[in-house]
Formats: structure tokens, sequence, C-alpha cells
């Protein structure tokens, strides 16, 4: 495996990341993780776009373009053979003495990027899952995609030690996302999810299903669900990189709709494969 480090290509073995890197003691950084198709990747843009904002809310000064960001990331699929997987990358605020505030101007950021594994989960896509309805305990800053993601590592687990595939979080009564997705309800044939504000991550492939929508005449609304309305909803589904589009059958006990994958979330993820294969159509070289 090759990994990236600010700007060059070392080998897993040769890769050392200082004690007090801020990221290790603080969490002090963002990341993204990249879908990657046939040897290409997918929503690239949008993902970079996405880094470059979480850098800058945050206040790390990056070293690199996007498109020369773009360029390290196409140099690390090529050197590992990456066919079907995802790339993750992170930025930190670099290594410096233990202190909350920030170090001074001769620290420089720490970016690294590496594959990892991703599949497609056709089971769950095919079949459904279940969620766990948890109350959301993190900060107030989930549009940027930090490293800081104990809140969410918990509210999976609790999902997973109760058997569900994800958890879905609320803040008081009113449902925001899913520990690591976005999520939708379906009502009379609209889609229904939380606003693209503070709360959320405005996840890129959420990005990709409200184009979908509004392409293709269904009526995609911003507004916010409540936990005493999810059994009044005809279907449901989440979103993100990894899971693409799955749908929601059931939430803790409660039966979500028929207790089956409903025709919006089919039609969805139907629209969802042609995109990927049109976005990422394989270019002679």
């Amino acid at each position: 495996m090759y990994i990236l480090v600010n700007g060059e290509y070392k080998k897993r073995d040769e890769v050392a990341i200082d004690l007090e890197d801020r990221g290790h003691q603080f969490g002090d950084g963002v990341y993204e993780v990249i879908r990657v198709y046939d040897g290409a990747f997918f929503a690239m843009k949008e993902h970079m776009e996405r880094f470059i904002r979480s850098a800058e809310e945050i206040k790390i000064d990056l070293p690199y373009t996007i498109g020369e960001l773009t360029d390290q990331l196409e140099e690390l699929l090529r050197l590992n053979k990456t066919e079907d997987g995802g790339i993750y990358m992170q930025v930190t605020r670099g290594a410096a003495a233990r202190k909350h505030l920030f170090p001074g101007k001769g620290t420089v950021p720490e970016l690294t990027a590496y594959p990892i594994p991703c599949s497609k989960p056709a089971k769950e896509q095919e079949v459904g899952i279940s969620l766990s309805l948890l109350e959301d305990v993190r900060w107030l800053r989930c549009d940027i995609k930090s490293l800081n993601l104990l809140g969410n590592v918990l509210a999976k687990q609790e999902a997973h030690d109760r058997g569900d595939y994800e958890a879905l979080l609320h803040r008081s009564g009113m449902i925001t996302e899913g520990s690591s997705s976005n999520f939708y309800g379906v009502k009379n044939g609209s889609v229904f999810t939380h606003p693209a504000n503070n709360l959320i991550l405005n996840g890129v492939t959420r990005m990709k299903v409200e184009e979908l929508c509004r392409q293709n005449g269904i009526e995609f609304l911003e507004e916010r669900l409540s936990t005493e309305g999810l059994v009044s909803l005809d279907e449901a589904f989440i979103t993100s990189t990894t899971s693409e589009v799955i749908p929601v059958i059931k939430v803790d006990e409660g039966k979500i709709g028929e207790g089956i994958p409903g025709p919006v979330t089919r039609k969805l993820q139907k629209l969802f494969d042609e995109l990927i294969a049109k976005e990422t159509k394989v270019v002679e070289k």
C-alpha cells in the first residue's frame, strides 16, 4: 500500500506521525472519504469542495489547491491500482507542543491519504435495514467533517449492540441524521430530510440525491421530521458515500410503511446506480 503524506508517496511501514500531532491529541482536523468505482473517483468535485470548506471552518490553511490535491489523489489511485473501494484523506493542524491554543506559524498541516476497502452493501440495499433511535449528543457544528467523531462512534456501537444497522439521531424529538449517514422520509411520493444546516453533515450522496429528485419530478423538501412522525411515513432510506441508497424498513420496534423497501426508494437506487455509471465512465488513457 502507498500512502500520500504531505505530497509524497510512501509505503505503509515508512509512515510515521508525530506523537504531538494535533489530530492525535485534539482531533484537530477534518477528513473525507471518496468512493472509487471501476478505477475512477465518484463526485470528486463535491468531496474536494467540502474538504476545503471544512478546513477553512476550523482555520486550517491547506498548502494545496483543489487541483493539486486532485492530481495527488489520482496518482495515489494509480500507484495502489485501486479499482473498487475508497480513498480516506485527512488533514490536521500539524505537530506542536500540546496546548489548546493554535500553534505558531511554523506549524505545518499534516495531510495524509490512503486506500480503504469499500464495497456495495448489496444485501442491505435489497432487503432494507433497521435503525436504533438515539439522542443526538454531538456538538453543534456537525456541518464540519471533523475528526471529532466520538458521539458518532458511541451511537453507531449502541445501534450495533441492539442488532441494528445504524443509529438514527434526534434532538428534542426532531430527527437530524444517522451516525454516519443522512436520513430521509417519504410521504405521498415526496422526500423529506433535515435542512443542510449546522446540525447535520451535508452528505455528498445527499447532494446527488437532491439533484436526482429535482431532475426526475420527485418533490425534495428540506423539512425537519419528528420522531413521532416516523409511524406515518410511507417509506424511508439513508444515504452515505459507502452505503449509497439503503431502504429503512424499521426504527426500533416500529415498522416503516409496509415494512419493505418502497417505490420511491427503489427509483432513487436505480437513478443513483445510473449516475455512478455515467460519472465514472472509464476514459481511455
